[in-house]
């Protein structure tokens, strides 16, 4: 069991360029298999032992490099689905998750409902789903960034009968 285990270790952690060289296919000259190697003496075999050892030494990666052929997603960065020019008007597109699960104040605020706040509730207790089923407002950062992945169209004041959030729309007694 040791020795499978090291030989799984010494797969992942030898370098890139040995690993794709020993996954792509070998072409054999049908000739070599016929006529043996030619001997060479040992005078050409020292010289040309060091010019071996020069071309199969490869770089020194880092675990990271190693292992990301393996597993590609930890190289992959977070995609945000963002169209900058739409092939119909060329006019940017909003992320529709983001005018689904936020709601922008005229002010620039941006409120969410708490994460969670709909997964299994029957293991959580009364007072937790209360604080769940509260509406917080996003900081600043996510706020930019929120505006970013909208259209003006979002950014615009909409006013609604009866809207619950009117008195949150305008900052009062609040310098920024």
């Amino acid at each position: 069991m040791a020795a499978a285990l090291a030989r799984r270790l010494s797969g992942l952690l030898r370098p890139l360029s040995l690993s794709v060289r020993a996954r792509t296919p070998v072409v054999y000259d049908p000739s070599s298999l016929i006529q043996p190697r030619p001997n060479f003496s040992t005078a050409a075999a020292a010289v040309r032992a060091p010019l071996c050892g020069m071309a199969c030494q490869s770089p020194r990666y880092n675990i990271l490099q190693r292992v990301s052929a393996l597993v590609p997603s930890l190289t992959w960065q977070p995609c945000r689905s963002l169209t900058y020019f739409s092939v119909k008007k060329g006019k940017r597109k909003s992320v529709k998750s983001v005018t689904q699960r936020f709601m922008r104040l005229h002010c620039g605020l941006w409120l969410r409902r708490k994460s969670g706040y709909k997964k299994k509730l029957w293991k959580k207790m009364a007072t937790r789903r209360k604080r769940l089923r509260e509406i917080v407002f996003c900081n600043k950062t996510q706020s930019r960034l929120l505006d970013k992945m909208t259209s003006s169209y979002w950014k615009r004041r909409n006013w609604y009968v009866d809207d619950p959030y009117q008195k949150y729309h305008d900052r009062v007694n609040l310098k920024v």
